[in-house]
């Protein structure tokens, strides 16, 4: 071990109470960051989760009707020409020649999973009651990769076969349908098909659970008008935050309106903004506490110990080996601090999910203590206490031996 690593930890020892107490305070500032990261990282991918379980990250839909402005013949005289446009009725659109982009869209790198669909609005009816759902016409299969269907099934079977439909927990009360009953789904006067409950679902949000429909993609293209077309591919993407340059790419490159969630659930990105910008803050003023509260330790511990330093230096030690010594304290007490902050902040977070139920007696939402938060925020703290310690290191470095001495 080097000349200012022995000294640096000498000192340590010879001051353990201080040493101790700001190794606590460290420690208890870095588990604070550490479990504050962790409870809103946990908080914010639970909330997207919810939120987009029930609807993809990115959607493909064919461009809307809209009616073409009057033109003015060319030569007349300067007027000024008010035109009223009446909005133009949608119609049921389909894609245009759709196979071809599928497997073009999932070469995208950041592109996990494509569903196109087909949907539309409709009445679902039994006996005398009716209810107003969207009907959706799905490749079961793979818009189980978009929504997880297969994880919201809470009675009967995940399958579509024809003439089948899964329904929605709070639709099938609505409707009073148990499995096996058929029901009438009807787009028209002359557009009524016979449907019968496979499965019922629960998607978390009961308006979800009173008006998708969902049914093999044949049926959907049949009862729409659309034989053979799709009305939206839906998408997900790897890294739900990217969705608006997968977004940007797509509309450079296809003649159709896309839409990402980022779109669609702006108060929620505000929100979820938000949460971010006060974590930081959160971080940069536990950051600063720690700062303080080492360097103080470090310049009352220069003061008490003028004596040995002007002894040190009186016996051939170099300002540059002093400077090391109190960086060194420093930098030791953020290490250990940050490591036994880690144990606290796992104690905090299993003490959190233990404590803190749900009404259904389940945690909240699950919170990891990820690896390389503990690892950024350990490695922030040992940087914080070398920093902390410059000062005190500085004025170490210049005291004369002599007067250090005398005192």
């Amino acid at each position: 071990m080097g000349f200012s690593w022995r000294i640096a930890v000498r000192f340590l020892f010879e001051g353990r109470f201080q040493t101790a107490l700001v190794v606590i305070g460290v420690a208890f500032g870095m588990a604070a960051v550490t479990y504050i990261t962790a409870l809103v990282n946990g908080l914010q991918e639970n909330t997207i989760r919810r939120t987009l379980g029930v609807q993809p990250h990115l959607s493909i839909r064919p461009v809307k009707d809209v009616p073409l402005a009057a033109r003015l013949p060319a030569g007349a005289q300067a007027t000024v020409a008010m035109i009223t446009e009446q909005p133009r009725a949608q119609r049921t659109r389909s894609i245009d020649n759709w196979p071809p982009l599928i497997p073009m869209l999932e070469a995208i790198p950041n592109v996990t999973a494509v569903s196109p669909m087909a949907s539309g609005a409709a009445l679902a009816q039994r006996g005398e009651g009716s209810r107003a759902i969207a009907l959706i016409g799905v490749d079961l299969d793979r818009y189980d990769r978009i929504a997880g269907l297969s994880e919201k099934i809470i009675a009967g079977r995940f399958r579509l076969g024809p003439g089948e439909a899964i329904i929605g927990r709070e639709l099938a009360d609505d409707l009073g349908v148990q499995l096996g009953d058929r029901f009438t789904v009807a787009l028209g006067r002359d557009t009524i098909d016979s449907m019968r409950a496979v499965a019922f679902y629960d998607a978390g949000v009961r308006e979800v659970n009173r008006r998708n429909v969902y049914v093999p993609i044949r049926t959907a293209q049949s009862l729409l008008g659309i034989p053979g077309g799709v009305t939206n591919i839906d998408m997900t993407v790897r890294d739900v935050f990217t969705a608006d340059r997968t977004t940007a790419l797509l509309a450079a490159r296809l003649p159709y309106e896309i839409e990402s969630w980022m779109q669609t659930n702006s108060q929620l990105l505000s929100a979820l903004a938000a949460q971010s910008l006060s974590t930081r803050l959160i971080r940069l003023v536990m950051m600063l506490v720690v700062v303080l509260g080492i360097a103080s330790v470090l310049v009352v511990s220069v003061v008490q110990k003028g004596k040995e330093i002007g002894i040190l230096r009186a016996m051939g030690a170099t300002r540059g080996q002093m400077t090391r010594v109190f960086l060194l304290q420093g930098g030791l007490v953020g290490a250990l601090g940050s490591v036994l902050g880690a144990g606290l902040s796992w104690l905090m977070i299993t003490l959190f999910t233990a404590l803190v139920k749900g009404a259904d007696g389940k945690p909240l939402f699950p919170i990891v203590l990820q690896l390389d938060v503990v690892l950024g925020v350990g490695l922030l703290a040992t940087l914080c206490g070398v920093l902390a310690a410059a000062a005190p290191a500085r004025r170490a470095a210049r005291l004369d031996p002599a007067q250090a001495i005398r005192l």
